[in-house]
């Protein structure tokens, strides 16, 4: 009860802040766009008094979206792949991102601000990661398609503003992991080792595209799953980026990202990410 007023709370409080739509007609058929990042930081040091080690670290990321908009039905198809690394002294490189999320959402127009849809989700990742104790002893915890989350809701969504729109619906929530099973799918209550698990439940997203300013833009997207079989445990996730544009090409971008999953890690999982660098928009 608790997790359901949870969710109805940030379904409130989107529709709180929601302004009347402002927006132009669509234009009907399909737009595509599609943006390529690339940061990268080196440090060198010879001779170097003060102390230090030299450290490299970039990353790679590919960001598109394809819309298919007409009379009754609009189609969105999301796209993102991430990949970055970091070497810091003699560790050898290590992975820092590596992703590969993508969605599709395919919604009826009903002329109202509550429509109908049904929206399927992929997550997962390109190469196998590793955990590092402090002694640098590395233990493999991950790999391609292990684990892969898989999701397929239907449901409703509220848009009333062009930058705020929030979803909920009823669906599966799969989870694949061939070879890392005991981390990720595994019943400790059962005798066999369960490759894949999957769960009914209720799912909630909401995303916000905000354009602060003309070359800042902020972004977040918040997802929780709470399983019928499992009330007690909301599964959070919840991406946030704030993007300002120095010039055509230079951008900073800031990353933040929690994830809170206790069938996975009983604590909240953070990660930040601080970036310089360029961007370019293929499509």
């Amino acid at each position: 009860m608790k997790k359901m007023m949870f969710v109805i709370l940030c379904l409130g409080t989107v529709i709180a802040f929601a302004q009347q739509d402002t927006a132009k007609p669509p234009t009907f058929g399909w737009t595509h766009s599609l943006i390529a990042s690339l940061t990268a930081t080196q440090v060198s040091y010879t001779n170097w008094s003060q102390g230090g080690e030299n450290s490299l670290a970039y990353g790679l990321s590919l960001d598109g979206k394809s819309t298919n908009t007409q009379e009754l039905i609009k189609w969105v198809n999301d796209y993102k792949f991430a990949y970055g690394q970091t070497r810091l002294g003699d560790q050898g490189l290590r992975k820092t991102d590596d992703r590969i999320e993508l969605s599709s959402l395919v919604n009826y127009q009903t002329g109202g601000v509550v429509n109908p849809y049904f929206a399927a989700t992929l997550k997962t990742q390109f190469t196998r990661g590793y955990k590092y104790d402090a002694g640098g002893t590395s233990t493999a915890v991950s790999d391609f398609f292990d684990p892969a989350y898989l999701t397929q809701t239907v449901g409703a969504m509220y848009q009333a503003s062009p930058e705020v729109k929030t979803r909920l619906g009823v669906g599966l929530r799969e989870v694949l992991a061939p070879k890392f099973a005991l981390l990720y799918t595994d019943n400790p209550a059962t005798t066999g080792l369960e490759k894949s698990k999957v769960d009914g439940g209720l799912e909630s997203v909401t995303e916000v595209n905000w354009k602060i300013e003309e070359n800042i833009l902020f972004t977040s997207k918040l997802e929780l799953f709470d399983a019928f079989k499992h009330m007690d445990q909301v599964i959070v996730r919840n991406d946030n980026m704030l993007t300002m544009k120095i010039s055509k090409y230079l951008v900073t971008i800031l990353e933040l990202q929690f994830i809170n999953d206790r069938q996975v890690n009983p604590r909240t999982q953070v990660r930040q990410t601080l970036a310089l660098g360029f961007t370019y928009m293929l499509l």
